[in-house]
């Protein structure tokens, strides 16, 4: 028996180090194995953004190990550089957005002297001046009593400015759904006859107007879409919910089918472009009204629209824009007081009109952009003379 607890008193010494040794390895492992585990909880956006930020550098295995050594040298690690920030979304201004993504943008258009405001029903309603031809007996054949538009008297031009709230939300990476609300005013510049004592029997003026304007919805589908290239069907549906007493809207519904491209040519140039159709469902009757053809036409588009990115530094890039953008009106009339009895109006198929819009767009952050430009009427028919674009838009 004295034997047996003396040999237990020599072992002693030898289990307690042992038992000691034994929890450091395990702790020192499980240390090892937790730094080297990557962390699979977060998304690849979220990794994206951890690889934006600065902060933000990996830990390797060896400096787990090199921590736990007090005579070890700290290993010295650079933290990768933040990537040049992005400007969000496309760079054009009129052409249509060509990528699908979830955003907000706010748009302000400020026009000038647009001489024929119902071409086409395009803008707004057929003027209300055909409802009072039928007492004017060399125009009688253009008597409408249901002439939709504002005042009786012909605007010899009109200045319009136009808020737009745009609201896009893109579920997935290839589909959005989008809405756009808009407010409008215009000011009539002069009317023919005026004085008033040269206008037509019964014929009235109209002075500013301002209100809700045909809200807007449609979706987007990008049959192809890369970091470098989107190509993009876009369908628009147009509401009239607009006063198209007051000017404020067309009076029938349309629908505005279109393709839009988005291509990087380099890590500076890109190439935007679209081509569509506006198409009205319904309109007022034509000219005069037992014509198979409605005043309101077909508009068919199109547009292109190179930009240079000429600074990206510190969340701030800036990129000059060119636009060139174009409309061939396929059918419709026009009010055109020149025109002479019989009729007071113009058939307008196959007018073109083409723009030049000059612009920039300058984002800042990872999220907002603004523009500005301006464009000029190239050609001697138009929608207006001169127009001024603001815009703020913020990606999420």
């Amino acid at each position: 028996m004295n034997r047996l607890a003396l040999a237990l008193i020599l072992l002693v010494p030898y289990t307690l180090p042992a038992q000691e040794k034994a929890p450091i390895a395990a702790t020192s492992q499980s240390k090892t194995a937790r730094v080297a585990q990557p962390d699979t909880s977060q998304g690849s956006e979220n990794s994206s953004l951890a690889e934006s930020t600065p902060d933000t550098k990996p830990v390797s295995n060896l400096d787990a190990n090199a921590a736990q050594q007090p005579n070890a040298k700290p290993t010295q690690s650079t933290a990768p550089s933040e990537p040049a920030p992005k400007i969000p979304g496309s760079m054009v201004g009129y052409i249509d957005n060509p990528i699908v993504q979830s955003l907000i943008r706010i748009r302000f258009d400020d026009a000038f002297d647009d001489q024929f405001p119902d071409r086409s029903e395009f803008f707004y309603a057929k003027c209300s001046c055909y409802r009072l031809l039928n007492t004017v007996p060399p125009l009688q054949l253009a008597f409408d009593p249901k002439a939709p538009g504002p005042g009786t008297a012909i605007p010899t031009a009109i200045n319009f400015q136009q808020l737009f709230v745009n609201v896009e939300y893109a579920p997935v990476r290839r589909f959005s759904l989008f809405s756009e609300v808009p407010i409008r005013w215009l000011q009539p510049q002069g009317f023919f006859g005026t004085p008033p004592g040269n206008l037509p029997p019964g014929a009235t003026t109209f002075g500013n107007q301002s209100g809700l304007s045909d809200v807007m919805a449609g979706f987007k589908f990008a049959a192809i879409a890369s970091e470098g290239t989107y190509f993009t069907f876009q369908f628009k549906s147009y509401f009239p919910s607009g006063d198209a007493s007051k000017g404020l809207g067309t009076n029938h519904y349309s629908i505005e089918p279109s393709l839009l491209l988005y291509h990087r040519l380099s890590s500076r140039f890109t190439i935007e472009g679209q081509v569509g159709d506006w198409h009205p469902i319904g309109g007022s009757a034509g000219v005069p009204v037992t014509n198979s053809e409605g005043f309101a036409g077909d508009v068919f588009f199109y547009g292109i629209g190179p930009s240079y990115r000429l600074y990206s530094r510190n969340r701030l890039g800036i990129a000059p824009v060119l636009e060139l953008f174009g409309w061939h009106v396929l059918s419709g009339f026009q009010t055109n007081p020149n025109a002479g009895p019989p009729l007071a109006a113009n058939e307008v198929s196959g007018l073109n009109i083409v723009n030049l819009k000059v612009g920039l767009r300058i984002g800042f952050g990872f999220h907002n952009s603004i523009y500005a430009g301006f464009g000029q009427a190239l050609t001697h028919d138009d929608w207006y003379k001169h127009i001024v674009r603001l815009e703020y838009r913020y990606t999420f």
